[in-house]
């Protein structure tokens, strides 16, 4: 959501825009940049929707992920946008990675990075659920550092996922310090499949590229299941647009008649 964004849309001219993003711009120079991108879109002609932060597990994606969405409707359209509704089901990295509601087998084997053997060793103290703090405390300090000492939860780091919970949001390299998404089994990150099956990619998905080109490719990704949510609404909004046209055609030329 850039200024690149408000050009395309600015030639382009939809009935409606969508723009996605962390949920960090909402502070972002104090709220600054989402203002400014909102001031931009009403210079170009869109009304723009209160933006709304989804969360990813809401929308059947296994995965603790929030983000932020901008819709923007042209201001000669009357019709208002409905945000997606939220599910009451929330899925876990078992419903990801196993046969069951989401998917019809286990994850395909795929390649996948590894951790260096200094942070294996680490990792391996670790339960499923649990995190940096349940080290000993000596092995604590010294793989925190500085850290240790900053306060704050850091509830990422040094972190294995439970089969029984949603993952922790997925970034684009998965052996980096502070954001480990360690299986809950194996002392690994997740594979390629496994990291596209936590963003609800389906198997028949191809990624192109380097295994770290993948994880990025994926990682960047908006979730597939929460994708498709939001597609839904943008096709409920096309469609009573639509049907407003139509009725709105039909009483012209019943006018004209008279």
């Amino acid at each position: 959501m850039n200024y690149e964004f408000a050009r395309v849309v600015n030639e382009v001219k939809p009935l409606i825009c969508i723009g996605e993003n962390v949920k960090g711009l909402i502070s972002h120079d104090k709220g600054k940049t989402l203002r400014g991108m909102v001031s931009i879109l009403d210079e170009i002609g869109y009304r723009v929707v209160p933006v709304k932060v989804l969360k990813a597990i809401h929308f059947r994606v296994p995965q603790k992920r929030e983000r932020l969405f901008l819709v923007g409707i042209r201001k000669d359209v009357n019709i208002d946008f409905e945000y997606p509704k939220p599910h009451t089901k929330i899925y876990n990295l078992e419903d990801a990675l196993k046969k069951g509601e989401l998917y019809d087998c286990d994850v395909p084997k795929s390649e996948g990075t590894k951790y260096p053997e200094s942070k294996k060793k680490v990792l391996d103290l670790i339960p499923p659920k649990g995190y940096w703090r349940n080290l000993p405390l000596e092995l604590q300090k010294e793989y925190m550092g500085k850290s240790f000492y900053l306060g704050g939860g850091k509830t990422g780091m040094a972190r294995r996922i439970g089969w029984d919970e949603p993952s922790l949001t997925l970034t684009c390299s998965p052996a980096q310090k502070q954001t480990e998404r360690c299986h809950p089994d194996e002392t690994r990150p997740f594979t390629v499949r496994e990291y596209a099956r936590i963003q609800t990619f389906p198997d028949t998905w191809k990624f192109k590229g380097s295994v770290s080109q993948q994880y990025k490719q994926i990682g960047n990704a908006v979730p597939c299941n929460l994708g498709l949510e939001v597609g839904y609404s943008i096709v409920k909004f096309l469609n009573k647009y639509y049907s407003k046209k139509k009725i709105e055609s039909k009483k012209a030329v019943s006018l004209n008649n008279k």
